[in-house]
């Protein structure tokens, strides 16, 4: 039987996000655009729904006067990136 696939993490830039935040301690915004190559309003809409569902935490602070934006990964983040992971891996395997 085939496992779901959670439909927050089934968007390419989101689970780009995740993926690249699954490797690193933080990121900023700076960065994720620049992996990901996508649109700063893209990726803001998906950072914000990646925080509405507690998969990530999003900081803004102040860097000399220029805002910054950080993101981190959670624990429900992390679990819901592996469960997703390991449910690609079962569709894979079935062929």
């Amino acid at each position: 039987m085939f496992k779901d696939l959670d439909p927050l993490l089934h968007s390419q830039l989101r689970l780009q996000i995740m993926n690249l935040l699954m490797s690193v301690k933080e990121a900023d915004f700076s960065f994720l655009k620049e992996k990901t190559q996508a649109s700063a309003g893209n990726i803001s809409v998906q950072l914000s729904k990646l925080a509405e569902a507690d998969y990530i935490i999003v900081t803004k602070t102040f860097k000399e006067n220029y805002p910054l934006t950080s993101c981190k990964i959670t624990n429900e983040g992390i679990k819901a990136f592996e469960k997703y992971v390991d449910a690609i891996k079962n569709y894979i395997q079935k062929n």
